[in-house]
């Protein structure tokens, strides 16, 4: 097992992040979320798994351009760093074998 273990919601975090690729930034993960989903998300919530991601070093972030619809205020975009790909492909394999080692009859038809 991996001594990296994420939560449910910092996986669908660094999943959306993946996704959005070099357009993640918080509202951005918010509608995707939301949207694949159907799930509510706070800011508040996402912006605390944000900081706690990079913390860890599991994300970077760096500012984008200001622009004056935001009047002025600059994007903050998070990306995935190479130790948050691995921790999510180790977390993802887990996944398969758990899923692989579940008999089939536990499955209703």
């Amino acid at each position: 097992m991996s001594r990296h273990q994420l939560g449910e919601f910092e996986e669908i975090v660094m999943l959306t992040v993946g996704i959005l690729y070099k357009e993640a930034y918080g509202v951005a993960i918010i509608d995707e979320m939301e949207q694949r989903l159907n799930r509510k998300v706070s800011i508040g919530a996402l912006q605390t798994v944000l900081r706690r991601l990079e913390s860890k070093g599991y994300l970077t972030s760096e500012f984008g351009e200001a622009s004056n619809v935001r009047g002025g205020k600059r994007k903050r975009y998070f990306s995935l760093t190479t130790l948050g790909s691995r921790v999510l492909r180790e977390t993802q394999e887990q996944r398969l074998q758990l899923f692989k080692a579940i008999p089939r009859v536990a499955f209703p038809k």
